[in-house]
C-alpha cells in the first residue's frame, strides 16, 4: 500500500501495511474455509492475506519482517504469564482483583528476567521459572538462627551452591537505587 494513502491526518501516524504470499500447497476446494487466515484466488494460483497496522517508520518490508521476527518472542512471553505466573487463571469475578492480580503477574514476570540477567548470567537467561525453581530455590537446606544472623546450610558439593554464591555477589555488586 503506498504510504501517502496509508497515514492518518491526526497524530499518531499508524501505517496499514498489507502482503500476499502465494501458498506452496495447491488449493483444494472447501478446504480455504478451514485455513486459519485469510486466502484469496488470483490466477489459478492462492494467495495468504497479510495485513497490520503499525506506528514504525522505514521501509514497509523492513517492518513486516520486523513484525515476523518478534512475534515468536511475544508468544512465548505470554505462554510465561499464562503457565509459569498463574496469569490464565484470574482469582475472581471482580475487574479491580482481577486487575491487581494481573499486575502482580506482570511485576513478577518483570523481577524474574531482572534476577536472570543481572544475578544469574547467561546460562540461566533462557530458562523458565520452573525450572529455576527446581534448579535454585527449591534446593534442601536448614535455615540456622545464630549470633543475629541467619545461616543456611547444605551440602557443601551442591551442584547449584557456586551458582547461588556467584548470584549473590553480583547481587551485592549491583548499584544502590537513587531516592
Amino acid at each position: 500500500m503506498p504510504n501517502w494513502a496509508a497515514k492518518s491526518k491526526k497524530p499518531p501516524e499508524y501505517r496499514f501495511l498489507a502482503s500476499r504470499e502465494p501458498l506452496r500447497q495447491p488449493s483444494l476446494p472447501g478446504i480455504q474455509a478451514d485455513l486459519p487466515f485469510s486466502v484469496e484466488q488470483f490466477n489459478a494460483q492462492t494467495y495468504k492475506l497479510f495485513g497490520m497496522v503499525s506506528n514504525r517508520t522505514g521501509d514497509g518490508e523492513e517492518v513486516i519482517r520486523w513484525h515476523r521476527e518478534r512475534c515468536s518472542k511475544s508468544e512465548k512471553a505470554h505462554a510465561v504469564m499464562k503457565e509459569d505466573l498463574a496469569g490464565g487463571r484470574l482469582p475472581s469475578g471482580s475487574f479491580g482483583e482481577n486487575a491487581a492480580w494481573w499486575q502482580i503477574m506482570a511485576l513478577a514476570l518483570n523481577l524474574d528476567a531482572l534476577l536472570k540477567r543481572e544475578a544469574l548470567g547467561e546460562d540461566c537467561a533462557s530458562k523458565r521459572l520452573k525450572a529455576l525453581r527446581y534448579a535454585l530455590i527449591g534446593i534442601p537446606g536448614r535455615l540456622v538462627k545464630r549470633s543475629r544472623g541467619v545461616i543456611m546450610r547444605s551440602r557443601q558439593h551442591q551442584p547449584t551452591w557456586e551458582v547461588l554464591l556467584r548470584a549473590r555477589c553480583r547481587i551485592l555488586a549491583l548499584p544502590a537505587p537513587a531516592g
